[in-house]
């Protein structure tokens, strides 16, 4: 879209992308490791270090701050009106173990670099601005994932996950309280007016397209499941082939039907078997117990049960074949989400209106809009990163790619909290 075809719109300032890349780094530095990425468990020493961080730099931007008794701080810019509910955005700054500098903390930074890009061109908005940080999205250190916004959307019991412990026996609610983020605020959601958050992709589509943003519709369904297969282990030399009941054999059987259950569902079709643990795991003996995992994804609810269901149906026949029996434990079911048109739509017209290249694409993994989304129009925007790599230490964004998510969450902000002051100070000049 040329200047001259939107010379009706209201041009839009551009974000500080050096700032924003500066905080990114600034925050990075807690809990850096030596390969270049961070370690930043929920809950942890560290974890208190970030979040005291984020809490003084939304200070510093004018922003009243308040914490939840889930841990989840809410920076809040006000509106010309405060009855309004707020256009929220936010993320995680917890991390994996290995991971890096990027995962949830992007989207985090946007939203703080959104309101410090408003204060700076002085534009108020008729609805309140809040950027959030969940607590624990990652689920690394304690189950599950995304628990700090799934207490928020009343999706998970605070009570239940207060029970919640790490390997070490510590509790959630003994880390937050250690931590001194065990909030007074009532941690159930209030409303939502609309909710953003910007991410890495954390996979090699928008790389290999040649895009820039990523307009994310909606996010995968999810089923997971723990399949114990039971046979019988023994002496591997002296008991023939045809007599033997070895779950091995079996797992290896249904890690084949899944993949391929996986691909006869194409597109936005997923199957992965991710953990197997055999039993006695013994060079000389046939395997007499196998435990796995399976993680089913598609973005329609009947091919996400078909999926499960010619699954199921290839293991009863391995266990036939093989003189196994087995056990199958449902661990996590997540319903396909499609995003609300209007935040969709939204996000759209800000990559149109700043001349980013886009395109329409699904999330595979969870994120925290996921839940949030049950509160109030919600939607999502992508930008790539190095190799579609993330979880991991070498994760890697490059800052005009990421200036341009920022770009595009501050247009998409804008626009669903009514600006209240529609004249801009800076042109807009498009990315080429």
């Amino acid at each position: 879209m040329s200047l001259a075809s939107r010379a009706h719109e209201p041009l839009l300032p551009q974000i500080d992308g050096e700032r924003l890349w500066l905080s990114l780094m600034e925050l990075a530095q807690i809990g850096a490791t030596p390969r270049g990425g961070v370690c930043r468990l929920a809950l942890t020493d560290l974890d208190r270090q970030a979040r005291d961080l984020f809490i003084q730099w939304c200070k510093a931007a004018g922003c009243v701050v308040t914490c939840d008794a889930m841990g989840n701080l809410f920076a809040r810019r006000p509106g010309r009106n405060p009855g309004l509910a707020p256009v929220m955005t936010g993320s995680h700054i917890d991390t994996q173990p290995t991971g890096g500098k990027f995962d949830g903390c992007f989207g985090v930074l946007a939203g703080l670099e959104v309101i410090r890009t408003l204060n700076d061109h002085g534009i108020e908005t008729e609805a309140p601005l809040e950027v959030v940080v969940w607590t624990n999205e990652e689920g690394s250190r304690f189950p599950p994932c995304m628990m700090g916004s799934g207490v928020f959307a009343g999706k998970l019991s605070l009570e239940e996950i207060y029970t919640q412990r790490d390997a070490s026996g510590i509790s959630v609610k003994q880390a937050l309280e250690a931590i001194g983020y065990a909030g007074p605020r009532t941690p159930t959601g209030h409303p939502v007016g609309a909710y953003f958050e910007a991410h890495i992709e954390q996979g090699p589509i928008l790389e290999d397209q040649g895009k820039t943003i990523g307009v994310v519709t909606g996010c995968l369904g999810q089923k997971w499941f723990d399949l114990t297969l039971t046979g019988v282990e023994s002496h591997a030399g002296p008991t023939p082939m045809h007599l033997r009941k070895d779950a091995l054999v079996g797992a290896a059987a249904v890690v084949q039907a899944v993949n391929r259950v996986a691909h006869q569902h194409l597109p936005h079709a997923c199957g992965t078997v991710g953990c197997l643990e055999v039993y006695p795991a013994s060079r000389n003996v046939i395997p007499g117990q196998v435990h796995m995992t399976m993680d089913f994804r598609h973005l329609d609810s009947a091919h996400l049960d078909a999926m499960v269901a010619e699954t199921t149906e290839a293991i009863k026949a391995a266990c036939q074949r093989h003189g196994l029996s087995y056990t199958l434990t449902p661990t996590a079911d997540f319903p396909p989400l499609h995003f609300e048109a209007s935040c969709v739509n939204a996000v759209r017209r800000g990559a149109q209106h700043y001349g980013y290249s886009h395109q329409d694409i699904v999330s595979g993994a969870g994120h925290d809009a996921i839940f949030v989304a049950a509160l109030g129009p919600a939607a999502m925007i992508f930008v790539p990163c190095e190799n579609g790599i993330s979880h991991n230490e070498i994760e890697n964004a490059q800052p005009e790619h990421l200036a341009a998510g920022c770009n595009v969450l501050l247009s998409a902000m804008l626009e669903m909290a009514s600006c209240a002051q529609p004249t801009y100070l800076s042109p807009v000049v498009p990315s080429q």
